[in-house]
């Protein structure tokens, strides 16, 4: 049996995640500036949010999935049947699951725009976001007991919020222009 599970876990992970994020931001805005600071920190917990939204069972401990009852293989319909809600919004999982990236794909850019490797850091952080929702994918595959189904039109979805963040990241860079405070730390 998964030990833990529903929405009282992933707040309480997200606020222990939240607190200790932020404290790591705050040590590293003295040293990269507030705008970089807050964003390396920023990037991090949204990675670990999506990982409990994600791989955390949302109703609860499901107990044992049987072997013969567990999928074998990802759904590939893509854009197929989704529950048309999700346990905190009202709204389609579709959407959910690229509002779920967009922060990560924004924060991406704003840690990665002080250095000068920022054309190089966003699209390989972009491509390790894309692997990620992947990876959560197959974990979900894996582990029947934490009752979640790998769909690679989540993958989609995720991707394609990173990419909304990542639009987002930039002009937020522009109006904020974290390259101001280079201070000694230069890649």
């Amino acid at each position: 049996m998964f030990p833990v599970g529903g929405v009282g876990v992933m707040l309480l992970g997200a606020f222990v995640s939240g607190g200790l994020c932020l404290l790591l931001g705050t040590a590293l805005r003295r040293r990269l500036g507030p705008t970089t600071g807050l964003s390396v920190a920023g990037l991090l917990w949204s990675v670990v949010v999506i990982a409990l939204v994600t791989l955390i069972p949302a109703n609860g401990a499901p107990g044992i999935v049987s072997a013969e009852g567990r999928l074998t293989t990802c759904s590939w319909d893509i854009g197929g049947p989704a529950p048309t809600g999700f346990w905190i919004f009202q709204s389609g999982q579709r959407l959910l699951n690229t509002v779920l990236f967009v922060p990560s794909g924004a924060l991406l850019v704003l840690a990665a725009a002080r250095w000068r490797a920022a054309r190089v850091l966003v699209p390989v952080g972009f491509a390790l976001l894309a692997c990620y929702s992947a990876g959560i994918e197959f974990t979900q595959l894996q582990l029947a007991r934490i009752d979640r189904a790998c769909d690679v039109t989540d993958v989609i979805d995720n991707v394609s919020g990173a990419a909304v963040g990542v639009l987002v990241g930039g002009l937020l860079a522009l109006v904020l222009r974290p390259w101001r405070r280079r201070g000694q730390v230069r890649g």
